[in-house]
């Protein structure tokens, strides 16, 4: 197997921080490079063991996170969402915690053609009972009985391949009512709104505050055949500036996202609607389950995929 070597330049403080988010995105572990350690490691010029200055004189300035993740169909999901992780992470109030640049940096794919290489891997597929994904370069007819989606990602996260949106679009199958209006908050490529569209509700905001994914949405709007009258694609932060209370929102995003917009969530959702939230490493299951309960949500269903959590909490 290929690998593809991720490298996010951070600071002392943040190295951890951003350890866990390369492991959010798929990665086995991490490095840390950090040329303080060497400070901390240098022994008296007279031992054995210690520490060739010249070793330090090469090292980056910036402390250096990295981590391995396979070069196969999930390298364009998983790449951006390490990208909307440390964004969320960047935006977090970390009481003056010096992060750094977050800048990320690939080794293995070049930055350029990343985003063209996995496509040799992004084939057709099904998900659940009804829906049916189809990359737009390929040339196939839809199975009977299926409801297509033609997708072209772009730089943008969302092709559905990703455990945690393949468990939102079974979700939604499961409980988009015909005739709902829906926010889909981090929305990607679109994927998740055009999906509850095509399972029949009427209406969807898609937010999200990267503008490469408004555009995407766009770009998908059209290969779907779904107009401006149903998808309101916008720049924002989560539900800020969505007053109007809806059935259903489905938020593929990380785990501390969803903890702090719950109470939000509870405010813009109708008596009896639905959240659907993504996004979760399992070590973060019953966090979000206990903020979701104490925001007055009941939890009615927790589906697993590898090491992601998927939860569709009702407003009672």
């Amino acid at each position: 197997m290929n690998w593809v070597e991720v490298t996010v330049h951070t600071t002392t403080e943040g190295a951890e921080i951003v350890a866990n988010a390369l492991e959010m995105a798929g990665a086995g572990g991490a490095v840390i490079e950090d040329k303080a350690d060497l400070a901390r490691y240098q022994r008296s010029e007279g031992d054995w063991d210690y520490i060739d200055e010249e070793i330090g004189a090469k090292m980056s300035e910036d402390v250096l996170v990295k981590g391995y993740l396979p070069d196969d169909a999930r390298i364009p999901d998983e790449l951006m969402l390490l990208r909307q992780t440390l964004a969320s992470i960047a935006q977090m109030d970390m009481g003056g915690l010096p992060l750094g640049s977050l800048a990320v940096e690939t080794q293995g794919v070049r930055e350029e053609d990343w985003a063209n290489n996995w496509k040799k891997y992004y084939k057709p597929f099904h998900v659940g009972q009804r829906l049916w994904i189809k990359p737009e370069w390929e040339q196939a007819q839809t199975p009977q009985g299926r409801l297509p989606i033609i997708m072209d990602p772009g730089m943008a996260f969302g092709t559905g391949t990703h455990e945690t949106t393949f468990m939102c679009m079974e979700l939604l199958e499961q409980y988009v009512q015909p005739g709902d209006e829906i926010y889909d908050i981090g929305c990607g490529t679109g994927i998740l709104a055009i999906a509850a569209l095509k399972l029949g509700a009427s209406h969807a905001v898609a937010v999200d505050r990267d503008p490469v994914c408004i555009s995407a949405v766009h770009n998908n709007m059209a290969q779907n055949g779904v107009d401006a009258s149903m998808l309101d694609a916008k720049l924002g932060n989560l539900l800020d500036g969505q007053m109007q209370p809806r059935r259903l929102i489905v938020a593929n995003i990380i785990a501390d996202v969803i903890i702090s917009m719950a109470s939000d969530a509870w405010t813009r959702l109708m008596e009896g609607g639905i959240l659907i939230a993504s996004g979760i490493i399992r070590q973060k299951e019953e966090e979000v389950r206990d903020a979701l309960v104490k925001a007055g949500f009941t939890v009615e269903e927790v589906r697993h995929k590898g090491e992601w959590v998927a939860m569709a909490a009702r407003k009672a």
